[in-house]
């Protein structure tokens, strides 16, 4: 028997279990293919004793309608730079790679279920040998590789619902509302919000925002005092004449942590001048939980049977993709060769400047 296993890294996302299932299901149409799932990424394989769970029928039935992981998942166990706590409770950082490379001998195929991060880790495991496959994931939607990442449109639903419930408020208190989206470097999340909402105002990483211009476009929104204005602002984005608004990440992550861009703005606007009410509003991490919908479950679903089948048909070294309404591979260096992010030439932008939108440009 052929063994394969499957794991789960960096943040959770919708669609995930929706991958797993799809592995797993095509896995045995096979019959001679035994489907295992490391817990926690790669830490399943590094642990003493490893947490690696046979994935049975009975384990993946019906999981595709669940969001986050059933193999739980990490952003701290890069095994290229793994976090080792030192006894003066300082952390340093070890290429744990080679142990790993020789704990996954017993594995035909891996499949690697994760970000741009996940798939750089993959690429050095097939340098050194392993026959892995790459399955992107991501809400931020920006891996240039793949012309979409499933959990993508779930996190802009889950955003565009709670954006449709903010306008109303802002509209009965004459107030200016100020929601934060997730995406860090990029700014596809608050762009579709933007525009699925009906959003006066949408910044982005991607097109630094004069505040001057925002206080004018909001005054314009207010006559005798009345109006009401909405804005879409992704956690990334920055003034012009200043920094992306960040913290120190959590002891043993590589990532600076986004947030509170929203208070941010909400402070510049005042001292700029405007004076309307100002209220924020951070979604956070319900972007990233709940069932996903059902193009991210047929997405994920897809990307799990195609991931399958190279590994059933010995191709290793790639990563699916969906590009042209096609499920397809690239390799893994396209596959992490560059970011995809939000052009400011591009008609996405160009259409929601047309219907008014502003980005403080």
């Amino acid at each position: 028997m052929k063994k394969v296993l499957v794991l789960t890294g960096g943040g959770d996302c919708p669609g995930l279990n929706a991958v797993i299932r799809a592995v797993a299901k095509r896995a045995r149409k096979e019959k001679n293919w035994e489907i295992f799932g490391s817990i926690e990424a790669f830490n399943g394989v590094l642990n003493e004793p490893q947490e690696i769970v046979r994935l049975t029928s009975s384990r993946t039935k019906g999981i595709h309608v669940k969001g986050g992981t059933i193999l739980k998942t990490t952003n701290k166990s890069n095994p290229i730079k793994f976090p080792v706590t030192q006894k003066d409770g300082t952390v340093k950082f070890e290429d744990r790679s080679d142990e790993l490379v020789k704990r996954l001998k017993g594995f035909d195929a891996v499949i690697n279920i994760g970000g741009d991060g996940s798939q750089k880790i993959s690429k050095v495991l097939f340098d050194k040998g392993i026959p892995i496959i790459g399955v992107p994931k991501t809400i931020d939607n920006d891996l240039s590789a793949t012309d979409m990442t499933f959990g993508f449109q779930t996190a802009v639903q889950i955003a565009s619902d709670a954006f449709d419930k903010l306008v109303t408020t802002a509209e009965s208190h004459h107030r200016v509302m100020i929601m934060e989206v997730m995406g860090r470097d990029a700014g596809w999340i608050a762009l579709h919000t933007a525009i699925a909402g009906g959003a006066e105002i949408c910044l982005i990483p991607e097109i630094p925002y004069d505040i001057n211009k925002l206080v004018k476009k909001i005054e314009s929104r207010y006559k005798k005092g009345r109006g009401f204005v909405n804005i879409v602002i992704a956690e990334g984005a920055k003034p012009k004449e200043g920094t992306v608004t960040a913290a120190a990440g959590e002891k043993g992550s590589e990532h600076v942590r986004l947030g509170g861009v929203a208070y941010q703005l909400s402070k510049q606007l005042k001292d700029a001048g405007c004076r309307a009410e100002i209220r924020e509003t951070v979604l956070g991490h319900v972007q990233r939980g709940g069932t996903p919908v059902a193009f991210d479950r047929i997405l994920a679903t897809l990307f799990g049977v195609k991931a399958m089948e190279l590994a059933i048909n010995g191709e290793f070294g790639k990563m699916v993709a969906y590009k042209n309404n096609s499920i397809t591979y690239v390799s893994f260096e396209e596959a992490t060769r560059q970011q995809h992010l939000v052009k400011k030439s591009s008609y996405l932008v160009q259409a929601a400047k047309g219907l008014g939108i502003t980005f403080g440009d």
